[in-house]
């Protein structure tokens, strides 16, 4: 690479940055208004102690992730922390269960805005503007921000999120201030309640709640201090996701009173926040939470978006990728090329599925994202297995709890999320068996085609294979300087 070669920008973002970029990309207001009444109408008041439990198995995750993010400093996140633990073709067969992952997360959700916008709009003008049209506008917007440079993006974000999250805020505020309907009660965080009948489908709804979280390392080549930055944002990440669900279902609850809740979902569960915050604050409020559902679903859709084009940035550069995704914008610094070829894919899918009638909401959000969904899940598993394996190759100087226990505890909580969201799919989608099987098989067949990719590569291109996630020299002194680290250049298990 040339001095005149473009590259990322550089010290760029700082804790509060990524930490927009990860929270926006679980779009918290979404979540809630969206998702929170299902959870309650499947496992009664004691949802929010299933979002405690989602959080606090992510926390203890994040222990072995982020020690491992200060001696791995690659650009391709989950899938470079897997080779190093599970070696190289394991590692191919993360790069497209990532692929997979973030691609699908980003393109399904263009369902859920363009169905949120319409609705939004008829509600509030009277405008009568198709689904497609609105997702269409809104694939042209998210990639005009993730064209521009990554600070830029930034700002957006931290701006959408404190608006989501002012609105949750001020619904709390007013139910809290005045007692809720009935007085506030714990009854929600009882002991017996986490063992309801119909806790394990809340639990899979509160894990996909947060995925996303750990698309922190993705950014660390633009971190200002990546050793100290991306585990400060991780923690922040996943603590603030953890209580805030937590804290704004059971303010849901206070607000219907603990009996009447589950009755006031079922009634009508797309609008039991809407209509909480229209008595206890204002119709105006429920206007503006209307609003600030699309511009969620905006923050959520650039998060993610500029997420997977830099994923697809570090697959290019080491030739796993064609060449031309890996081109960097002179200008604003951003990897334009893969933001492109991700904006080509999603008009693709949004108009195949707008030309077959497909609902925007249970077939183009759900079915597309929900194979992301189990993707993310599945590699989160896969690097917390990694991670013990890596540091008995290494030298350092981190401790036991941090390097064996913390991950040996992560890999059993996330086995049993895995198996609690396979488990209970049809929660997540209302699809039938037979899609629900293909939805679930397309994670697994992608880890296999990564594997076969593997072979292919190391019979073929054998230097491709060889550098594969392998540490870019130009970016391991600086990080080796900061937190000083004696294995600047860990090797690669290439079983």
């Amino acid at each position: 690479m040339t001095d005149a070669t473009p590259t990322l920008r550089r010290g760029t973002l700082g804790t509060a940055d990524i930490a927009f970029f990860v929270v926006s990309a679980a779009a918290p207001l979404t979540v809630m208004a969206g998702v929170a009444p299902l959870a309650l109408l499947v496992g009664g008041i004691g949802a929010p102690a299933a979002y405690l439990a989602a959080g606090v198995t992510l926390a203890v995750f994040a222990v072995g992730f982020t020690t491992m993010s200060r001696h791995v400093r690659h650009g391709g996140g989950f899938y470079a922390y897997i080779t190093r633990g599970l070696g190289r073709p394991a590692g191919f067969g993360a790069a497209l269960l990532a692929l997979l992952g973030y691609l699908a997360m980003n393109i399904g959700v263009y369902g859920l805005l363009g169905s949120a916008t319409h609705d939004t709009l008829q509600s509030l003008v009277g405008w009568n503007i198709p689904w497609p049209v609105l997702a269409l506008v809104g694939v042209a917007v998210i990639w005009f921000g993730g064209y521009r440079s990554i600070d830029f993006g930034a700002k957006v974000l931290g701006v959408l999120l404190l608006a989501e999250t002012a609105i949750l805020v001020l619904l709390a505020v007013a139910v809290l201030a005045k007692g809720g309907a009935h007085g506030l009660s714990l009854g929600a965080f009882a002991p017996g309640r986490i063992s309801a009948g119909g806790m394990p489908g809340v639990l899979a709804m509160a894990f996909a709640a947060f995925t996303g979280f750990e698309s922190t390392v993705i950014y660390r080549r633009e971190a200002k201090d990546p050793a100290r930055t991306i585990p400060r944002a991780t923690y922040i990440a996943v603590a603030f996701l953890g209580l805030f669900y937590a804290f704004i279902v059971w303010t849901i609850i206070q607000a219907y009173g603990d009996k009447e809740v589950v009755a006031a979902a079922a009634k009508d569960p797309t609008g039991l926040f809407f209509s909480a915050i229209g008595s206890y604050v204002g119709p105006w409020a429920a206007d503006a939470m209307h609003v600030l559902i699309v511009t969620s679903l905006l923050a959520s859709l650039l998060a993610f978006h500029n997420a997977t084009n830099r994923y697809g940035l570090a697959m290019a550069e080491e030739g796993v990728l064609p060449a031309a995704l890996g081109r960097i914008h002179p200008r604003h610094r951003s990897p334009y090329v893969a933001g492109v070829a991700q904006t080509v894919l999603a008009v693709v899918v949004v108009v195949a599925f707008a030309a077959a009638g497909a609902d925007p909401y249970t077939q183009l959000l759900l079915w597309v994202n929900t194979p992301g969904m189990l993707a993310l899940v599945a590699l989160q598993l896969l690097a917390a297995v990694a991670v013990p394996l890596y540091f008995r190759r290494v030298a350092h100087g981190e401790g036991v709890l941090r390097t064996v226990v913390a991950p040996a505890v992560a890999t059993l909580l996330l086995g049993a999320a895995l198996w609690l969201v396979v488990a209970n799919i049809g929660l997540l989608t209302g699809a039938s068996d037979a899609v629900n099987l293909t939805l679930i098989l397309l994670v697994p067949c992608a880890f296999a085609a990564g594997l076969g990719y593997a072979l292919r590569v190391r019979a073929s291109r054998p230097g491709v294979y060889a550098r594969f996630a392998a540490e870019p020299a130009s970016e391991s002194a600086p990080d080796a300087e900061a937190d000083a680290e004696t294995d600047a250049a860990a090797p690669v298990a290439t079983s």
